[in-house]
């Protein structure tokens, strides 16, 4: 079993609903129907949407762990729900852009300080719920391929793109040739950017887990910040 932290904006969000369409499956219900995409086979879009469907729409803000020993599920939503009672909501900007050679909706502009600020609490606040990195678990992100402070980032906190590397993204595809992306980057546009007309409210963080490494991530809770929890602006 393995559990993550991430965003996810809500259940019945216009960008969840667009998302889900886009990737087939809901990280809340299973499975979604599919959005045809002019001069893309269903075949394509299948491929290139593998990897993120798996994980299902969000942005990272404690990568995927295994439970530490003396540690617990219950421990961690407890905590997690403890945590996001102080947090204030704050809005993002999104557009969509490339990420290392994906496609993913990221930050319209400056990362908003408040999202650093967030992620990199989560990041030290969580880890002692992480069980340490395997050796496999370590090959699977190219160490070799990293920067120094990625390294270091990998090594003290079991992911390589946190705090002065931490890029708030969404992905949407997988990686792709670089033929490709400017066409399905334009057809992405099309698809999102009716629903990226006003900020994106982060308002809570969710617990996701995930059975196996071969089986997709779900919902496990949501957790509303605070002040949101009182408005009702982060019901799932």
């Amino acid at each position: 079993m393995r559990y993550a932290i991430y965003f996810t904006p809500p259940r019945h969000h216009p960008l969840t609903a667009t998302a889900e369409r886009w990737l087939q499956r809901s990280a809340f219900d299973g499975p979604v129907a599919s959005i045809h995409i002019p001069g893309f086979s269903e075949t394509e879009v299948a491929q290139l949407t593998a990897e993120p469907r798996r994980y299902g729409f969000h942005a990272t803000i404690k990568a995927p762990f295994r439970l530490a020993g003396g540690t617990s599920a219950e421990a961690l939503d407890e905590e997690l729900a403890s945590f996001v009672s102080d947090q204030e909501p704050f809005g993002v900007r999104l557009k969509v852009g490339r990420h290392n050679g994906t496609l993913a909706l990221v930050a319209d502009g400056a990362q908003p300080p408040e999202l650093d600020r967030l992620a990199g609490a989560v990041v030290e606040r969580f880890d002692r719920f992480r069980a340490p990195l395997t050796p496999a678990e370590i090959a699977r992100r190219e160490p070799d391929r990293l920067t120094p402070s990625q390294r270091r980032n990998l090594d003290r906190w079991g992911y390589p793109y946190v705090f002065e590397d931490f890029r708030f993204h969404m992905t949407l595809t997988g990686k792709m040739p670089e033929e490709q992306l400017d066409a399905m980057q334009a057809a992405l546009e099309e698809i999102f950017n009716p629903v990226l007309q006003q900020p994106v409210e982060i308002a809570a963080l969710a617990l996701f887990t995930q059975r196996s490494m071969d089986s997709p991530f779900f919902v496990e809770r949501v957790h509303a910040f605070g002040a949101a929890r009182q408005s009702g602006l982060a019901s799932i």
